[in-house]
């Protein structure tokens, strides 16, 4: 008798190079099972690719027909009809509209950098279409998240016909009614979650609401706006607008603001999304967009951008100016024209970032001890609730993003005002809609405002509600953290020894970039390194040096470890041999290019095999 494929017994994989626990209290798993490591040899062997670089791709679930799309993804490939998102032709015919009658056109948007990419590209192309819109960045303590009635009577004050939303909108019922009311047309350009009653508006445009069957919920706001672009370009090419005194625009020339409001808003690099930040980074290395060229110099950024200098480099300092400075600031960078009033912006918003970091680190040690004393010794609890009244709301995010990543459940952190009242943000973890539990908690009146999406959300609540906003969550996401953390794993691309980490080793793993949420960068091991050299650097950075058994040495740093799990590790177990697993970067200082090892985590090896010589 044949079992069922389903009844066959299923045994576990084994540990990659035998760690069931790492120092950091991880099981490493080889990322592809048997199946996976067919299909990647069955793509080194069609393609001629390199054996890593198909380990990789066959970890990210890329088909053998698929390898050359997914190297080189291409827009013109992965672009959808814009008609297929719910009620994007109403919005592109009420913008094109706007064009054509030269109307008044007011632009809302978020005070982050989605939403300054998002406000600013619209700008541009509205500029282009002859017309000069009003530009709207609420002030993020004195506002708040999305549009509110003052700032809509205000812009309304001055004339504006068309409201259009960026990054906001879908849940500001109150306000977008208050704009019809107004006489203003509406359009809202978002991708947040929905709740059950959407605005009343002349088109709500987001992938995310019930009635989308696009496809495109993976979209952030910036490529969105990108997308309803494409369709006004279609409605006024059908309407003869475009003529030789008023060229077409060319919306691929504006790459560069898609790829950054993509990786800053940490949207999913897949599909469309990857293409966009693909041929975006290739567009910011022309180095001829004169406010993301300022930017660049002002973060000391050597060599080509890559995805993560977005993330952590250029999109921190475009934030600042939202968090702790003028909301305005970063849009007003990237439509500038004048080289030297760029540098001015760009100059203030790096100051703004400083600020910001060193006020971020003094909420964060607050955060994480309050956060500690509240687990305790057992470590129980599903999600950490953290408020206090000294901190400043415009870093409550990044702390919550801390603490999420410390303690591996999703985590909150609020800042609250004299009044009672307090602002704040949550991060949430893998499997865990966040969101989606803040809006239930809007519903059980625990909060007076609150939205977001899966892996992050902002609420606004009373003081004395704290508690029982603190107890809900809990209730609420238990068992999806539980799931989420019963097996805390590091899947590992593949093992390499010193001698092979080379620059050409490193930018033959890029050509599977870019790297970020939902495509992750490759994760290597060394395999019984002896860890030669370990001493701080920065602010809590380890520097490392690791040698092979062939006296090869590979040049290594652990980001933000001292004082944590694995930069204890490194630091007790200096001299002797290591399984090391981290991923490849390279480092360009004065004309010469160095492969930076950066240590995730660390394990040592039973005394059995497993040494790469």
């Amino acid at each position: 008798m044949t079992l069922p494929a389903s009844a066959l017994p299923v045994e576990a994989p084994p540990a990659f190079l035998g760690v069931a626990r790492s120092a950091t209290g991880k099981l490493w798993r080889d990322r592809l099972d048997a199946r996976g490591a067919a299909r990647a040899l069955a793509i080194a062997q069609r393609y001629q690719l390199p054996e890593m670089l198909a380990r990789v791709l066959a970890g990210r679930d890329v088909e053998l027909d698929e390898v050359q799309d997914f190297l080189d993804p291409t827009i013109r490939k992965m672009m959808p009809d814009p008609y297929t998102v719910t009620q994007m032709e109403a919005a592109a015919k009420r913008i094109a509209d706007a064009a054509t009658r030269r109307e008044q056109v007011a632009i809302f948007g978020d005070y982050d950098v989605d939403g300054a990419t998002s406000a600013a590209l619209l700008a541009w192309h509205l500029r282009h279409c002859g017309l000069d819109p009003l530009i709207h960045i609420p002030d993020r303590i004195f506002e708040g998240y999305g549009p509110n009635t003052e700032a809509i009577r205000m812009l309304a004050g001055k004339g504006a016909t068309l409201l259009v939303t960026v990054d906001c909108g879908t849940t500001s019922l109150e306000p977008l009614a208050e704009a019809r009311r107004l006489g203003m047309s509406v359009v809202v350009i978002d991708h947040h979650q929905s709740g059950d009653e959407l605005p009343e508006v002349d088109a709500l445009v987001n992938p995310n609401r019930p009635d989308d069957l696009s496809g495109l919920g993976h979209l952030a706001a910036i490529g969105l706006v990108l997308v309803t672009l494409v369709a006004v370009n279609r409605e006024l090419r059908a309407r003869g607008f475009w003529t030789g005194e008023m060229p077409e625009p060319d919306l691929l020339g504006m790459l560069h603001l898609v790829a950054l409001g993509t990786v800053a808003d940490v949207a999913p690099l897949t599909g469309l999304n990857r293409a966009f930040v693909a041929k975006g980074l290739i567009a910011m290395r022309r180095r001829d967009h004169v406010g993301l060229t300022a930017l660049m110099d002002v973060s000391r950024l050597n060599g080509p951008p890559e995805a993560w200098h977005l993330g952590f480099m250029l999109g921190p300092r475009i934030n600042a100016g939202g968090r702790i400075g003028r909301a305005d600031l970063g849009v007003r960078l990237l439509l500038e024209g004048d080289i030297s009033e760029a540098a001015r912006i760009a100059a203030e918003l790096d100051r703004l970032n400083i600020e910001r970091r060193v006020i971020e680190q003094m909420a964060e040690a607050q955060a994480e001890a309050e956060a500690l004393a509240s687990l305790g010794l057992e470590d129980k609890g599903a999600v950490i609730v953290t408020a206090s009244e000294g901190w400043h709301p415009g870093v409550v995010g990044l702390v919550a993003s801390r603490l999420k990543e410390k303690f591996s459940r999703p985590a909150f952190a609020i800042a609250l005002e004299p009044g009672g009242i307090g602002t704040g943000s949550g991060r949430s973890i893998s499997g865990v809609d966040l969101g989606k539990a803040v809006r239930q908690a809007v519903k059980e009146g625990l909060l007076m405002k609150g939205g977001g999406h899966a892996m992050a959300a902002g609420v606004t609540l009373r003081k004395e509600r704290l508690a029982e906003f603190r107890a809900y969550m809990e209730s609420a996401l238990a068992a999806d953290v539980a799931n989420s953390r019963h097996e805390n794993e590091l899947f590992i691309d593949g093992a390499v020894s010193a001698r092979s980490v080379t620059p050409d080793f490193a930018a033959t793993l890029n050509r599977a970039g870019p790297f970020g949420s939902g495509n992750p960068e490759p994760v290597v091991a060394l395999p019984s390194h002896q860890l030669v050299y370990a001493d701080e650097v920065g602010q809590a950075h380890l520097r490392l040096r690791f040698k092979s058994g062939d006296g090869a040495i590979v040049n290594g740093i652990a980001f933000r470890s001292i004082g944590q799990k694995l930069g204890n590790a490194l630091v007790q177990h200096r001299g002797q041999p290591l399984h090391v697993a981290g991923s490849l970067a390279v480092d360009r200082w004065q004309g010469t290019e160095r492969v930076q090892f950066r240590v995730i985590d660390v394990a040592v090896p039973d005394q059995g095999p497993a040494m790469i010589r």
